[in-house]
């Protein structure tokens, strides 16, 4: 029986190579049984997969009776054929090259019904064409811009956009999504306020499509900072995604949310250059560095250890006085942004009962 008593601590570190990924799938279990509590229902779920790009986790989702899904890349569209989920949103709209290819997944996965976003008249002519090509008939969602000016059509003309698409025979407008990931406020009533506000732009443009004689649109909304907040509202379709792995970033952010920490990554002092200073094998290729340096990790069993510098192998923290480190140490970095750091790897470790094994791919990576 083991004696360790930190909840991330691995016995068996000797057969663990480092840097490596490692995931702890009770967690990840915890997680998604919080998701689903706080929703109420596991159909009013929407996960995107961008954050695990895993077909293990997928499938712990689908086992807790989540069904629908988003994505972002054609690599994690192809996982959720693969698995056979039932419903995939991509979470883009199509342009270039990447429109046949979401039509050659429609085609190659005929038990996964994938939809993806639009919000530009080009592109739904475009995409009606190459649907009238390929003799099929695409679902597709209106992506509204409601603050975060990264994608998405001005609110004020989805009708117009929506309207013009009713008329296509290639082409079934399912709803509306809003993606509000610009609203990361400590103070979470300051957060819902802003959540509420940019929401009504949503609920506008519902309205307008219902009294023109339309059903009314699924309504899709939010991501991780915004969940808590969408969770109550009982006809929109909640889409988190880091929540399977929880982060450093977004659990600092969204304190009131219930998800505990899945995902670690192991690395080792690889060498003393000086007194009060080690290098470890925690480099660009290890954690995601898009972050500025003094958010990229946080060491759970050295919390006052900070990172001051990275190279593409390298990692440099600064030692508290007193502090000795010697190589071969391990040090357990927790992700401040867990999901381009899983993208960083082709397998991750996962831990049970304080043992480690090599476990599952990251089929979705790219």
């Amino acid at each position: 029986m083991s004696v360790l008593t930190d909840w991330y601590s691995i016995e068996n570190l000797d057969q663990v190579p480092s840097p490596q990924l490692i995931i702890f799938p009770e967690r990840v279990r915890f997680n998604i049984r919080a998701a689903v509590e706080m929703v109420g229902d596991p159909l009013r779920l929407r996960p995107h997969i961008k954050t695990n790009k895993t077909p293990e986790v997928v499938q712990l989702m689908l086992d807790a009776g989540i069904r629908k899904f988003k994505f972002a890349t054609i690599e994690e569209g192809t996982l959720l054929g693969t698995v056979k989920a039932p419903d995939a949103l991509m979470a883009y709209q199509p342009a270039g090259p990447r429109m046949q290819q979401f039509i050659d997944l429609i085609q190659q996965f005929p038990d996964t019904a994938f939809a993806c976003l639009v919000d530009d008249e080009q592109v739904v002519q475009a995409l009606q064409d190459a649907a009238q090509k390929a003799g099929r008939v695409i679902p597709v969602y209106i992506d509204l811009n409601v603050g975060m000016n990264r994608t998405g059509i001005q609110p004020v003309k989805a009708f117009s956009l929506y309207r013009d698409i009713t008329r296509m025979d290639r082409l079934v407008v399912k709803g509306l999504h809003a993606y509000d990931g610009h609203i990361r406020d400590l103070d979470m009533e300051v957060r819902r306020k802003r959540c509420d506000d940019a929401f009504t732009q949503v609920e506008a443009v519902k309205q307008q499509i219902i009294e023109a004689g339309f059903p009314a649109p699924v309504v899709i909304a939010g991501g991780s900072p915004s969940f808590s907040v969408h969770a109550g509202r009982a006809d929109v379709e909640c889409s988190p995604g880091t929540f399977v792995y929880w982060d450093k970033g977004y659990g600092d952010i969204c304190r009131e949310q219930p998800f505990v920490h899945a995902a670690l990554v192991v690395a080792r002092v690889l060498s003393v250059p000086e007194s009060g200073k080690a290098t470890l094998d925690m480099g660009h290729k290890a954690i995601a560095a898009e972050n500025d340096i003094t958010r990229r990790v946080m060491f759970l069993n050295a919390p006052d250890v900070p990172l001051i510098s990275q190279s593409e192998e390298h990692g440099v923290v600064e030692l508290p006085a007193g502090m000795v480190l010697k190589p071969g140490d391990v040090l357990y970095g927790l992700p401040y942004h867990v999901c381009p750091t899983v993208n960083l790897y082709s397998r991750v470790y996962i831990v049970e009962n304080h043992q480690a094994r090599s476990g599952w791919s990251v089929a979705a990576r790219h």
